[in-house]
Formats: C-alpha cells, sequence, structure tokens
C-alpha cells in the first residue's frame, strides 16, 4: 500500500508548481518517491510470475518515471509532473514497446497496459495481426474479466479506413487504430488497501494477453 501522505505531496505539486515550492518541499518528494518505489520492488517479481518476459531483477528505479518534465517543446512550462507513472516492459527504459504502465494521480490513477502510440512500422505489424488473426484479438478484448474491468482506446484511430483495407470490414474499427493500449480506472482509497499489491498484480494478468499479442505481431 501507499502512505496517503504520497498522494497528498502529489496533489500539493500540482496546486504549487514552481521550482520555489519543490525546493523547499523536497524532503516530502524523497519520501513520496520512496513509498511509490517500495510499492515498485513489491510488484515487479509479482509481475514476473504473471509474465514471464519481465525481469523480477530489474532495479525499480529504472520503472519510476521522472518526475521533472521536459518543456522544451512545450507550451505548459510547469516544471514538474502531477503525477508518478511506472512503466514495465521486458526493456524497461529502452523505449516505446509494449508493457503495463501504473499512473498514481489524486482522482486520475489508472492501470494501462498495451503499445502507447507505435511508430508507423509498428502500427503496420500490429494492424496486420490483427487483421489475420482477429478471432483471437477479440478473444482478448471480449474476455469477461477484460470488459469487465478495462476499456479499449479509440480516441488515437484513423477517420478512414487504412490503405489496403476494406472500409466495409465488419473489423474497420479495430484496423484505424494507431494506438492499442487499454485502461482500468483506480480510485485514491485503492492505494491505501493491503491487497493494494495482489489487486494490481490481477489487473495486470487480465491485461497480460493484450500485451503478449501486441508483442508478438512487432516481433515475428
Amino acid at each position: 500500500m501507499l502512505k496517503k501522505e504520497t498522494l497528498k505531496f502529489i496533489k500539493d505539486v500540482a496546486e504549487n508548481n514552481n521550482r520555489e515550492w519543490f525546493t523547499e518541499n523536497k524532503p516530502r518528494y524523497e519520501e513520496a518517491k520512496e513509498d511509490t518505489l517500495k510499492l515498485v520492488a513489491a510488484l515487479m517479481p509479482e509481475l514476473a510470475k504473471v509474465d514471464p518476459l519481465i525481469s523480477s531483477e530489474i532495479d525499480p528505479k529504472k520503472s519510476l518515471m521522472r518526475i521533472y518534465r521536459d518543456v522544451r517543446f512545450s507550451k505548459n512550462k510547469d516544471p514538474y509532473k502531477n503525477n508518478f507513472g511506472i512503466w514495465f516492459s521486458a526493456k524497461s527504459k529502452g523505449g516505446n514497446e509494449p508493457g503495463y504502465y501504473l499512473h498514481i494521480q489524486p482522482g486520475k490513477s489508472f492501470i494501462a497496459g498495451g503499445y502507447w502510440m507505435p511508430e508507423a512500422p509498428h502500427v503496420k505489424l500490429i494492424r496486420q495481426e490483427i487483421d489475420y488473426n482477429i478471432d483471437e484479438f477479440k478473444s482478448i478484448i471480449e474476455a469477461k474479466a477484460f470488459k469487465a474491468n478495462f476499456t479499449l482506446g479509440t480516441t488515437n484511430a484513423l477517420k478512414n479506413a487504412p490503405k489496403g483495407y476494406d472500409p466495409a470490414d465488419p473489423n474497420i474499427e479495430f484496423l484505424k487504430l494507431k494506438s492499442f493500449e487499454a485502461t482500468m480506472p483506480l480510485k485514491d482509497e485503492d492505494f491505501f488497501k493491503a491487497d493494494l499489491v495482489n489487486k494490481l498484480i490481477s489487473s495486470f494478468a487480465t491485461i497480460q494477453p493484450l500485451v503478449a499479442f501486441l508483442r508478438n505481431a512487432i516481433e515475428q
């Protein structure tokens, strides 16, 4: 479980997103970071049992994303993120690929799994895999546990059928996708319960078939 102070710190960052405040509250940040790293450390060996390509020996610090924002090309010049982001994949910080994500943000926390905004060559391969193995893909996203907990993202999609695909294809909405991830919301109180690790791992297990499907699509 997480300490309530960890979520309180994240909330306070959002309300005081400037370097002066952050410097004054650096000890609070370090405590919140360590609390989050303890959660990561507890999750990793259990996630490795769910997905054998995830190493249980990866340094938890490699999965916890930096709180410092890169503002060079952003209109939003806030120097800090208002969340803790945790990313698990076979390569950890080795680049964008299929994997698992935990987003900790008061009132907006969620679990996600899949492949967020892959580059064009991978989109092409995944689209082809969905087309060739639509029954397998649909069996994953229509599984009882998946439908009860996760929502497949459809915001990032083409308006028209991709080149080479029939607009009348009954599965064209899946083939229009440019990003392939599913999300499940979390409540703040979920982080304070003793069964937090079990809940997160159970959710990651539900999303694992989608991650494996996408991974297989780009590695063939």
